[in-house]
C-alpha cells in the first residue's frame, strides 16, 4: 500500500512543450543578460558596477551586448506571440492564461489557507493565479521596455515628435522598470519555483503529482477524469491553416521589418563617436593656486553636485567621494581636463590652468582638514 502512495505521489504530468521551454530558456539567458548589463550602466557609479563594466571591456562593449540581447528578446516575443495565434486560431484552443473572477476568488482563498482560515487549498487550473501574474508582468515589461528602449536608442528621431523632456522620462521608466522585475523575480519567482519547491517542470517538461496536487488540482482533476480538450476534425484545421499562414507571413515581415527599423534607424544611437582627447598640459605649478579661489570655482563649475560642498559626497544626490583618493597634481589635472566615465570633460575654454591650480589648491586643504578629523575620531589604546 505505501508503495502504491509513494509511486503516486511521484508520478510525472507532461507540462510544457519543448518549444515552450526553448523560449523560456532564451528569456532566461536574455533577461538575466540585461539586467546585469542594464544595471551595470544604471548604478556605473559603484564599485561593482565598474567590475562588471571592466568585464564586458568598457562601456561601449556592454552596450552592444545589452542591445543584441535586446534584439534577442523581441525576436522571441515576435515568435512567441505566433505561437498564441496559431492555438488560438487554428488548433481552436482556449487562452487558459486569460485572467478571470476565479483568479480573484483562488487569490482570496490561497491567503486565507495560508492564514489558517481555510483548511484546504484551493484547486486550481493549468495556470493559477500567481502564474497569471508573472506572464502578465513579463508581457507588460516587455512592452514598456521596447517602447522606452526605443526612444533612449533613437532619441532624435523620439525628439521629432516628442518634447525633450520624454527622453529623460523614458530612461528613468525603463531602468525602474528593469530595477522592478529584477526584484521580483528574485522576490516571488526564485522563491515560489526554486526554494519552496523546486518545480523542474521547465527544464523537463514534466511535473510531478505532489506539485499538481497544490498548484493545478484542478487540471489534474480534469486529467485523472479523462477530460480532454476539444479537437477540431483534420480538415477543419487543415481549412484554417490556409488562411493563417499568408496572414503570419504578412504580419511577420511587418515586425521583423519593424525591428530592424528600431535597431538601425538612428545610426548616431548606435555607435557612440569616440571621445576627443584634448591635448592636457600638465606642465602647471601648483603653488600659483589660491585656496579662496578653488573653493568658489567648486561650486562655479558644479563640482558640488556630484561631489558634495566638501569633496565627501555628503549633500549630494550621487555621494561621490573624492576627499580620501590618493591623486598627483598631475593625474588632477587629466581627470578635470578629459573626465572620466560620466564625469563631464572640462576644457581650457571652460576653466583655465590657473583654475586648475586653485581647484587643486583647495582640494588639497580641504584633504588636510579632513584628516585631523578622521584621526581624532579613530580609537586610542
Amino acid at each position: 500500500m505505501a508503495e502504491n502512495i509513494q509511486t503516486t505521489q511521484t508520478q510525472d504530468y507532461v507540462r510544457f512543450t519543448p518549444s515552450q521551454r526553448m523560449q523560456h530558456l532564451v528569456l532566461i539567458v536574455t533577461f538575466s543578460g540585461l539586467g546585469l548589463t542594464g544595471l551595470a550602466q544604471t548604478f556605473s557609479d559603484q564599485a561593482w558596477a565598474q567590475a562588471i563594466i571592466a568585464l564586458f571591456g568598457g562601456v561601449e562593449s556592454i552596450r552592444i551586448v545589452h542591445r543584441v540581447l535586446a534584439t534577442v528578446l523581441m525576436v522571441t516575443a515576435i515568435y512567441h506571440g505566433g505561437i498564441i495565434t496559431y492555438k488560438l486560431f487554428v488548433l481552436g484552443r482556449q487562452a487558459s492564461i486569460m485572467p478571470g473572477l476565479r483568479d480573484v476568488r483562488d487569490a482570496w482563498q490561497w491567503v486565507m489557507y495560508n492564514l489558517g482560515f481555510r483548511g484546504e487549498h484551493p484547486h486550481m487550473p493549468r495556470y493559477n493565479f500567481g502564474e497569471k501574474v508573472e506572464y502578465f508582468a513579463v508581457v507588460w515589461g516587455t512592452i514598456l521596455m521596447v517602447i522606452t528602449g526605443f526612444m533612449m536608442w533613437n532619441p532624435i528621431a523620439t525628439t521629432r515628435f516628442l518634447p525633450g523632456e520624454f527622453i529623460p522620462a523614458a530612461r528613468s521608466a525603463h531602468r525602474y522598470e528593469a530595477l522592478l522585475a529584477v526584484l521580483s523575480i528574485i522576490i516571488w519567482h526564485m522563491y515560489n519555483v526554486h526554494i519552496r519547491r523546486f518545480n523542474r517542470s521547465m527544464f523537463s517538461g514534466k511535473i510531478r503529482r505532489d506539485a499538481m496536487e497544490e498548484e493545478h488540482a484542478q487540471e489534474l482533476e480534469d486529467i485523472e477524469e479523462g477530460k480532454v480538450a476539444f479537437e477540431y476534425p483534420p480538415e477543419v484545421i487543415n481549412r484554417r491553416k490556409r488562411y493563417f499562414w499568408p496572414y503570419a507571413v504578412i504580419v511577420t515581415i511587418i515586425l521583423t521589418g519593424g525591428l530592424i527599423f528600431f535597431v538601425t534607424f538612428e545610426e548616431t544611437a548606435i555607435t557612440t563617436l569616440p571621445q576627443r582627447q584634448e591635448v592636457v598640459t600638465t606642465d602647471l605649478d601648483p603653488s600659483i593656486g589660491v585656496v579662496e579661489e578653488g573653493a568658489v570655482l567648486w561650486t562655479e563649475q558644479g563640482c558640488d553636485v556630484c561631489h558634495g560642498a566638501n569633496a565627501d559626497g555628503s549633500e549630494s544626490p550621487l555621494e561621490v567621494s573624492i576627499i580620501d583618493r590618493d591623486v598627483t597634481f598631475e593625474q588632477f589635472i587629466i581627470t578635470v581636463r578629459r573626465g572620466p566615465a560620466e564625469m563631464p570633460a572640462y576644457p581650457i575654454a571652460r576653466l583655465s590652468d590657473e583654475g586648475i591650480a586653485h581647484l587643486w589648491a583647495w582640494f588639497v586643504d580641504t584633504q588636510e582638514q579632513a584628516a585631523p578629523a578622521e584621526t581624532e575620531a579613530a580609537p586610542t589604546e
